[in-house]
């Protein structure tokens, strides 16, 4: 229960996406480097001579604006092949003829062998006899065209300056310094395109020869000191064209509204722009954006696209029957990966809800004291809090249930027991059955009676069934019948009853249950103002209806004891005493009555200084289906 439920599904899917990613990635790879190898073998000098030719054309572009100078290359590379190069522009205008540079003038082929737009394809690599050349023309002359990350994405070498390169070269020789400082051999290879790389023996051997380590990007140790970053950190040109294509690309995408995120390269720095969705492939708004900004923003700095002639080969197919069969076999380890990441995960998160389920079953069997344990604050910790929460309010109610039981059948019982008292007496010939004792009899009658109704009110009340007629009745007229029904009461325990009033109150409200409700409170008042105190019924306008407040100046009441008042049996003064008590339903019922007018009651007290009783009621009428 630590983390949100959402983002472990979350987590999830993005653990079998990059599953997937890096099957078809080892798939892609295996595949081509089979496909290669086995090219290779049939014909190995062609591929490598094809791949050279391709890759320093393709090089020179990425480094030059313009094509102007290729000239030299194309007779290099012609002269070191013995092959004719042919370089022209997509038009068919010829930038350089290796065979036209001789004197001869033969047609060029048909088809071109490939086509050079490092701006739109990117910079296919093609370092060493073992790399294959990913563009080249099959028998039929069909064009092949191999999309590739943009140049300064694939090499960290690309776009230095001369004082770039110096540095780079300054670095790797600190770099095999402090190696061989810490007793490892290590040297620095300076030859090819890719900058000055940096070669540590590993310490191993195999047959007796030593194992060396090119030491790249993401090869070194986190902790390796000797190692610095910015040897193989991409050259401020590439910076700088890399934040001119994401710029480029966002702004298109949002002009679209087309969903993106950055993803950071291994190239420190660098970044591409992807789908929000990355299990999703590029829309076509994304393939239109995203080209056309690395277009734009190579533009400059590469030479335009241009089409590349040589001598025809066989293009291979990488998807071949063993291929099928071994992404097959594949996909089917993805899918058992992710069943056991999902079994694991599935049980971290039906244990908290198995937990749940059984703490659910006890309470049906009546153990409302069950609770279950909750840790951290996602979705099933804050259930967890719910459901706690809800045993807690059931226990308390369970609680009231049988205080309730026990205070009813204590209330019935008094009285009862003193009917039943004075009838056997009066049937032994102990007390006569004269006038006295059927007022006495009368009078306890009124006290169950009384305490049955109040109990009714109850039910009613916790039923939702306690129904209310409202009419237009003017409050302080309402008061002043309450007054005037107390004063006896009050006179004969010496209270001054008042009724303050200041002209007409018209509400929508029930005549005799506000009556009830205030009387209760009156008749309260009356009882715990000592003699010579004072009791006063005001009412008054409040915002969009009106308070009606009763203040005494009696004993008041304790702070502890105010927010349990309007609770059902309790009394302040814990007497259980009719007499000075009351049933202890009277503020239970108050409450359910101004409830039911869509009001509400309460109570301020201070000790020796009495209390003070407000009920709002709002003046509107009742919505429909409320009455």
């Amino acid at each position: 229960m630590r983390r949100s439920v959402l983002l472990r599904f979350l987590g999830l899917s993005l653990a079998v996406a990059l599953g997937a990613v890096i099957a078809t990635a080892v798939i892609a790879t295996y595949s081509t480097s089979e496909k290669l190898q086995g090219e290779i073998a049939e014909n190995a000098s062609q591929l490598q001579t094809d791949g050279e030719i391709y890759s320093r054309l393709n090089d020179y572009a990425g480094e030059h604006p313009t094509w102007s100078g290729v000239d030299d290359v194309v007779k290099q590379l012609a002269d070191e092949t013995g092959r004719r190069i042919a370089v022209t522009e997509p038009d068919g205008t010829v930038l350089a003829d290796s065979a036209r540079m001789l004197g001869a003038g033969p047609e060029l082929p048909s088809m071109p062998a490939a086509t050079i737009d490092v701006r739109n394809e990117g910079n296919a690599l093609f370092t060493k006899a073992s790399t294959a050349i990913a563009t080249r023309m099959p028998p039929g002359k069909a064009e092949a065209r191999v999309m590739m990350s943009a140049p300064y994405l694939m090499s960290p070498s690309w776009g230095l300056t001369d004082q770039e390169r110096r540095e780079r070269d300054r670095l790797a020789d600190q770099a095999v310094a402090c190696y061989q400082s810490k007793g490892t051999t290590a040297s620095v290879s300076k030859g090819g395109g890719e900058g000055p790389q940096v070669i540590v023996e590993s310490g191993g051997s195999v047959d007796g020869m030593a194992v060396t380590q090119v030491m790249k990007v993401g090869t070194a140790p986190v902790d390796d000191e000797c190692m610095p970053t910015e040897l193989n950190a991409p050259s401020a040109k590439a910076l700088m064209i890399n934040q001119d294509e994401v710029r480029r690309a966002v702004s298109c995408l949002k002009a679209a509204g087309e969903p993106f995120s950055l993803s950071s390269f291994k190239l420190p720095g660098l970044q591409t722009v992807v789908p929000a969705n990355t299990d999703q492939p590029f829309s076509q708004t994304m393939l239109e954006c995203t080209s056309k900004a690395r277009s734009d923003a190579l533009t400059p700095y590469v030479a335009p696209e241009a089409r590349l002639y040589l001598g025809a080969k066989n293009a291979f197919n990488v998807f071949s029957g063993e291929g099928l069969l071994r992404t097959a076999a594949t996909a089917l380890g993805v899918l058992v990966i992710a069943a056991l990441v999902m079994v694991f995960a599935g049980r971290r998160l039906v244990r908290p809800i198995l937990a749940l389920t059984g703490a659910a079953q006890r309470m049906t069997n009546g153990d409302h004291a069950t609770r279950v344990p909750v840790t951290g604050k996602d979705e099933v910790a804050r259930l967890g809090h719910a459901f706690n929460a809800m045993a807690e309010s059931i226990q308390h109610h369970d609680h009231q249930r049988k205080a309730m039981v026990s205070d009813v059948a204590h209330e019935l019982r008094t009285p009862l027991a003193n009917i039943k008292g004075y009838l056997v007496a009066s049937e032994d010939g102990v007390v006569a059955l004269d006038q006295a004792l059927v007022s006495s009899l009368l009078e306890e009658a009124g006290l169950l009676e009384r305490l049955v109704v109040d109990l009714q009110d109850l039910a009613l009340a916790d039923a939702g069934k306690l129904r209310v007629h409202p009419e237009l009745r003017d409050l302080s007229e309402l008061a002043q019948q309450v007054v005037s029904a107390h004063r006896p009461a009050a006179e004969a325990a010496a209270v001054t009853l008042i009724a303050e009033v200041n002209g007409p109150a018209p509400a929508v409200v029930d005549n005799a249950r506000v009556r009830q409700a205030l009387g209760n409170l009156v008749s309260n008042a009356i009882r715990f103002t000592p003699s010579g105190g004072k009791v006063v019924v005001g009412v008054r306008r409040e915002g969009d209806g009106y308070n009606l407040t009763v203040v005494d100046n009696g004993t008041g009441i304790a702070a502890e004891h105010l927010p349990h008042l309007f609770d059902r049996f309790y009394r302040a003064e814990h007497s259980r005493s009719r007499t000075t008590g009351g049933s202890g339903l009277g503020l239970a019922i108050t409450k359910h009555l101004v409830e039911a007018h869509q009001g509400s009651i309460t109570v301020t007290s201070k000790l020796s200084h009495g209390s003070t009783f407000t009920i709002h009621l709002p003046s509107r009428p009742f919505p429909p289906g409320k009455a």
